[in-house]
């Protein structure tokens, strides 16, 4: 069992942000805290500093919903992309992945989540209007569904399928070189391109 060691209230405040991040359980977001506080007091002012420069810098970008700190960001506005393709992810990290592939040449399209209703997070929450109209601007010839092959990412994908055939688009999805009940920012870039090329109807 974790000490029960009394905390002054700023360094408890601070174990209890880090445990906000993925995968950081309380000793380890205690361990950080130490560590910043006792050796690194420069770097956690670095840390400080960029946090809140990126909340206060950051938006989404109007076409593909990533971060960006201009209106449209760099890959949206390349000219070397192929403007007919959209490959629909649910997070950043995901896109970061395909790109390492180097498989793919498209757009984007970043969910920044995926359905899961007894969360909360429906269409709405995941503004699939914005998605919508994205992939209906008339440059559009292909939708690639890369969501994660977990229940809830395979729910996204069909949901996803049937708005955008009902519009007349081309839908696929990742083959099934991805593992199932894996999630792309953990797959390795080699099974990724495959997956890529060897893309299906969906």
């Amino acid at each position: 069992m974790d000490p029960q060691l009394p905390e002054p209230a700023p360094l408890k405040a601070l174990i209890d942000a880090l445990r906000r991040l993925p995968g950081v359980g309380v000793r380890s977001a205690r361990r950080m805290a130490y560590h910043l506080l006792q050796h690194d007091p420069a770097g956690a002012r670095l840390l400080q500093q960029a946090i809140g420069t990126a909340l206060t810098d950051l938006r989404h970008c109007e076409r593909c919903n990533n971060f960006s700190s201009e209106p449209v960001c760099a890959t949206c506005s390349s000219t070397e992309r192929d403007t007919g393709l959209l490959c629909v992810v649910e997070t950043v990290a995901d896109q970061h992945m395909i790109e390492s592939s180097h498989g793919y040449h498209g757009l984007y399209y970043v969910l920044m989540g995926r359905l899961a209703p007894l969360e909360g997070v429906g269409p709405d929450q995941l503004q699939f209007r914005r998605l919508l109209e994205r992939a209906c601007d008339g440059k559009v010839h292909e939708v690639i569904l890369a969501t994660n092959f977990t229940a809830e990412g395979e729910t996204t994908a069909h949901y996803l399928g049937e708005l955008l055939r009902s519009r007349g688009l081309t839908v696929s999805r990742l083959a099934r070189g991805v593992p199932a009940g894996s999630e792309l920012e953990y797959v390795d870039a080699g099974t990724i391109a495959w997956a890529l090329t060897e893309r299906r109807g969906h």
